[in-house]
């Protein structure tokens, strides 16, 4: 089917030329914005994968949304979006990710109109022809000046990641893990496959899933609970601590006793 849909690229929507955008005036653009479809056609897809293939990338991206939220960034993500480079067939990744942009949602993402082409594509690979992700995308991509590339092969339980060695390069190069982790040097963190996971770093913080951020919250509250309710057992042993020895002192002055003033 990706074959296919290589063969017939010319008869699917196209952004036009950087040229022909440059030309054109503001409500030309808006036109042209507006009719490109803001989704792709079975053709140009694969087919379903399945749990394997859907778990991984909204996991992937749960885990790179809570992040860029919890530092104040704007990177904006994007799955399976519609991406229309000046004058190329149109395609949607599995992950995208671009920096420094709004972050509202998007039904496409046309490069000319943005001012901005993606900076990090991640494919999910889990059954099929493993040459679109392995051979024709890394070309492509590199092509298209997208500066990391990378693939999560569950099929096989691999990452492979690539990079441009220079902003104009169009041909890239293998990312070398370091302790088992590859590094993205656009997102500035760590992609690691453990134990049939994908999991990111941050330096040595591992990053967590929103359902094991909720957990970890869950048992510090319980923690937290569990430790006031020892220190109240505590005031409360040494209160009546306290009250036994003050009895046991007024017992000692005896009748009539009055503290020395």
């Amino acid at each position: 089917m990706a074959q296919r849909a290589q063969e017939r690229g010319d008869a699917f929507p196209r952004a036009p030329t950087q040229q022909e955008w440059d030309g054109m005036s503001v409500e030309e653009r808006a036109q042209v914005v507006e009719s490109l479809p803001g989704e792709v056609t079975w053709d140009e897809m694969a087919m379903p994968e399945g749990d394997l293939h859907s778990q991984a990338k909204l996991e992937t991206l749960d885990v790179l949304r809570g992040f860029f939220s919890r530092q104040g960034r704007q990177v904006y993500l994007g799955t399976e979006l519609p991406v229309y480079y000046p004058d190329e067939r149109r395609f949607a990744p599995d992950l995208l990710a671009v920096r420094d942009v709004e972050t509202h949602p998007r039904q496409k993402w046309v490069v000319s109109h943005e001012g901005k082409g993606l900076e990090w594509v991640m494919e999910v690979h889990v059954g099929g022809d493993r040459k679109k992700d392995a051979e024709y995308n890394v070309e492509r991509y590199a092509r298209l000046r997208i500066p990391e590339y990378f693939i999560y092969d569950r099929a096989r339980e691999r990452l492979e990641a690539y990079r441009l060695p220079t902003p104009e390069a169009s041909r890239y190069e293998r990312i070398a893990p370091e302790r088992g982790r590859y590094r993205s040097e656009v997102l500035g963190l760590e992609f690691e496959l453990t134990g049939g996971t994908l999991r990111l770093w941050a330096g040595n913080a591992l990053l967590l899933k929103s359902h094991e951020l909720i957990e970890e919250a869950e048992r510090r509250a319980e923690k937290a609970e569990r430790r006031a309710e020892e220190e109240a057992r505590n005031r409360e042993e040494a209160e009546r601590r306290l009250a036994k020895l003050q009895a046991e002192l007024e017992q000692l002055r005896g009748p009539g006793t009055r503290p020395p003033s």
